[in-house]
């Protein structure tokens, strides 16, 4: 039986203000402001590094095997990479963009002047009555375009509202949370996950609970774009607990409902040694745990080794449904999570 009582309308709320704080890779200030406070009103104490990753340092009641736990607060986005004669707007990607997936969708341009304008993203010569292959055409960098809303014909009309090549483009999160229990959203990689680790804590918080080691929370915030989790953590931990997404799809076993435990992704196996530690725990206190092998996936675990770290290294996350695109969880995947954070920290 779980040991820990996961305050659920705190996992939800903080989620949804998480994801209603854009924070595409290179861009996360606002967010992670957010946690770092969200920390410290838990009494942790907090710092950030030179990249602008919060880390949190929870005293233990040892320190002879100081353990860490990651998850990343940075998002998939776009920043733009032309303005068009025709004064719309060209994007790259930050991350795995799945372009298909945004058509259609609402943007917000983040100019350098801290101004903010709206606008969608639509195919080139797309209206169905004029171009009669616009249903058939693949979606592209190439031909998909921000279209402004403000009146602008030309490259100087919309230089003229502040926006330049650089700018940062934020995806509308269409963040809803239903009354069974369903949180559909962009961005819950991985901002699910960071919001289930400060629920933990929060957990331990309530139960006056030390956890069993010295332990480092890295929030990272470059983990979308292979190099977030080698930022800060301490040289000396043990275990790494990472906390990320877990996928759902055809031949794996994890859903909407429970906590994943990956044994394999695309950077190799994780430690045999945490990993089993981790099942063994969820059964003593009847968390059921969906055990995978990912087939096309990485996470700040694996940067972490290929930087040199030399700690055990074991993922878990709560199933994610239709990823890098307009992802679906539940709060039961997320309480489950939270619980298994918790009993990592504590587990001697």
């Amino acid at each position: 039986m779980a040991r820990f009582e996961i305050d659920v309308d705190y996992l939800v709320r903080t989620l949804v203000d998480l994801l209603n704080t854009p924070s595409p890779s290179g861009d996360t200030e606002w967010a992670s402001g957010f946690v770092q406070q969200e920390f410290e009103a838990l009494g942790a104490v907090t710092r950030r590094t030179r990249k602008g990753a919060v880390l949190v340092t929870l005293e233990g009641l040892k320190n002879d095997k100081p353990r860490a736990i990651t998850a990343h607060i940075d998002t998939l986005g776009m920043v733009v990479s032309r303005i068009k004669p025709n004064g719309r707007l060209q994007m790259s990607a930050i991350g795995g963009i799945m372009w298909p997936n945004v058509d259609g969708e609402g943007v917000t341009i983040a100019t350098r002047s801290e101004g903010r304008v709206r606008g969608s993203i639509v195919l080139e010569n797309g209206a169905a009555h004029v171009n009669r292959e616009a249903h058939r055409a693949v979606r592209t960098a190439d031909n998909l375009e921000v279209r402004l809303d403000e009146r602008t014909g030309s490259a100087e009309e919309t230089r003229l509202l502040g926006i330049e090549v650089g700018d940062f483009v934020y995806l509308d999160p269409r963040t809803e949370v239903s009354d069974s229990g369903f949180i559909r959203s962009r961005f819950l990689d991985d901002k699910a996950s960071v919001a289930c680790v400060l629920s933990s804590v929060k957990a331990l918080q309530n139960g006056s609970i030390t956890p069993a080691q010295e332990t480092t929370i890295l929030i990272s915030n470059f983990e979308e774009v292979g190099h977030g989790g080698v930022d800060g953590l301490p040289p000396d931990i043990h275990d790494l607990l990472v906390v990320d997404m877990a996928c759902i799809g055809e031949g794996l076993q994890g859903t909407e409902f429970n906590c994943s435990l990956c044994y394999k992704d695309s950077g190799g196996p994780y430690s045999r040694e945490l990993t089993e530690r981790l099942r063994a725990s969820a059964e003593r206190r009847g968390i059921t745990l969906k055990p995978d092998v990912y087939p096309f996936y990485s996470s700040d675990g694996t940067a972490y080794w290929r930087g040199g770290g030399s700690a055990q290294v074991a993922l878990i996350g709560p199933g994610v449904d239709y990823s890098h695109a307009y992802e679906r969880t539940h709060k039961d995947a997320l309480t489950d999570t939270a619980q298994l954070i918790a009993e990592f920290l504590v587990e001697d």
